[in-house]
C-alpha cells in the first residue's frame, strides 16, 4: 500500500514490536477465524440479543438501529480506507490509523447514543452503548503507548455482558475469546500479553458497565 512506509516510519520501535504485519496466508485458519470473530459481527450480536431481552421484537429493532452506528458505519468507514490506501485490512494495524478509526467509532456511537436517548430506546441498550462509548475512549487511550487487542476486547466485553443478561449458559462463548486471542497472535498482530489485556479489559468492564446499569434502573421509579 502507498501510506504504508511513511507511517511505519514514524512508529516507535517499542510499538512496533506489537504490531507486526500478518504472516499468516490469507485463506489460514488463524485469519478466518480473526475475521469471522471481528468486533463488527460481535458488536451486531450483542446490541440485538440486549435490545430483544429488554423489550422483545420491539428491543431487537431498536438494537438492529444501534448495531447501525455500532456495528455498520464503522465497517464501512474501515472499508473505505482500504480502498484509498490509508490502512493495510480491516484489522488496521498501526497506531496512527487505528486512532483514527478510534476516532470515527467514538463520534459513531455517540451519535447512536443520542438518538436512542431521544427516541425512547430500552434503558438496558441505551446503557450498553453508553458503555461502549466509554470503552472506546479506553481502548484509544491505550492505543497510544500500546497495541491492545481490541478483537479480544470486544469479544469477551459481548460473551461478559450477554451472559449477564440471558444467564450462565453464555458462559461457553468465552471458549469463542480464546480462540480468537489465538488466531490474533498466530497472524501475528498482537502479543500474548495483549490478547490476554483485551480481553481482561473487555470483561471487567462490560461487568461494571452491567452493575452500573443495574444499580441505576434501581433508583428510578418504575
Amino acid at each position: 500500500p502507498r501510506n504504508s512506509l511513511p507511517l511505519r516510519a514514524a512508529i516507535p520501535g517499542r510499538y512496533r514490536q506489537g504490531m507486526a504485519v500478518r504472516q499468516g496466508m490469507p485463506g489460514s485458519l488463524a485469519a478466518r477465524v480473526t475475521y469471522l470473530f471481528e468486533p463488527k459481527n460481535w458488536l451486531i450480536v450483542t446490541v440485538v440479543g440486549v435490545g430483544a431481552h429488554a423489550d422483545g421484537l420491539a428491543g431487537a429493532a431498536w438494537g438492529l438501529l444501534a448495531a447501525f452506528f455500532a456495528a455498520v458505519l464503522p465497517t464501512v468507514f474501515i472499508s473505505y480506507g482500504i480502498r484509498r490506501g490509508r490502512w493495510e485490512d480491516r484489522n488496521v494495524g498501526t497506531r496512527r490509523a487505528r486512532l483514527v478509526v478510534l476516532g470515527f467509532i467514538t463520534a459513531s456511537v455517540a451519535t447512536g447514543l443520542i438518538l436512542l436517548a431521544v427516541l425512547g430506546a430500552p434503558a438496558l441498550l441505551t446503557g450498553y452503548l453508553a458503555f461502549m462509548l466509554a470503552s472506546v475512549a479506553a481502548l484509544a487511550a491505550i492505543t497510544l503507548v500500546w497495541k491492545i487487542s481490541i478483537h479480544c476486547a470486544v469479544a469477551a466485553g459481548s460473551v461478559t455482558i450477554l451472559a449477564l443478561v440471558y444467564g450462565p449458559l453464555v458462559l461457553g462463548g468465552y471458549l469463542l475469546v480464546g480462540l480468537l486471542g489465538w488466531a490474533r497472535v498466530a497472524v501475528r498482530d498482537h502479543t500474548v500479553p495483549q490478547v490476554v489485556a483485551g480481553s481482561v479489559l473487555g470483561a471487567l468492564a462490560a461487568f461494571a458497565a452491567y452493575a452500573a446499569i443495574v444499580a441505576l434502573s434501581s433508583l428510578i421509579p418504575s
